[in-house]
């Protein structure tokens, strides 16, 4: 398990109190992957939330490589707020630890406290908002190099 100074760093966790932490933490599974090992594949159902503790992940899509992860970052959240497919390949670049939260418990968690739900939901926005600049600023770049 990992500690909740720690975990309260990371934006995910952002505006949540260490006491409202403790209280998801039992919502969490985590799992370890060797180098190469596929966490998600794209085309395939995931519906989790995984956030990095220790490692670095690879995102493709389309045999792609679009950008790398790692410690405190998040990725499987389109699929748990659009759970449709997922959207990109993930693999790990390295061993990889890895704190997961489930539709399911995000659900568990709403019933729980809806603060401490929205919190993390909001979190997870400014994430993807975040990723979403980050990714218009590598097509225009693209763009540009291309003209």
């Amino acid at each position: 398990m990992v500690d909740t100074a720690a975990l309260q760093k990371y934006s995910l966790f952002g505006a949540l109190l260490p006491e409202e932490i403790d209280r998801i933490r039992p919502f969490m599974e985590y799992a370890l992957y060797a180098p190469g090992e596929a966490i998600i594949r794209e085309g395939e159902p995931n519906g989790r939330l995984h956030f990095v503790i220790e490692g670095r992940v690879e995102v493709t899509k389309r045999n792609r490589e679009l950008l790398e992860l790692g410690e405190g970052e998040t990725f499987g959240e389109v699929e748990v707020l659009d759970p449709k497919p997922a959207v990109a390949s993930i693999l790990a670049l390295e061993p990889t630890k890895v704190a997961i939260i489930s539709n399911a418990a995000l659900h568990r968690i709403w019933q729980a406290d809806p603060r401490i739900f929205a919190m993390l939901i909001m979190n997870l926005a400014r994430d993807i908002a975040r990723r979403l600049r980050r990714m218009d600023e590598l097509a225009c770049d693209a763009a540009a190099s291309s003209s």
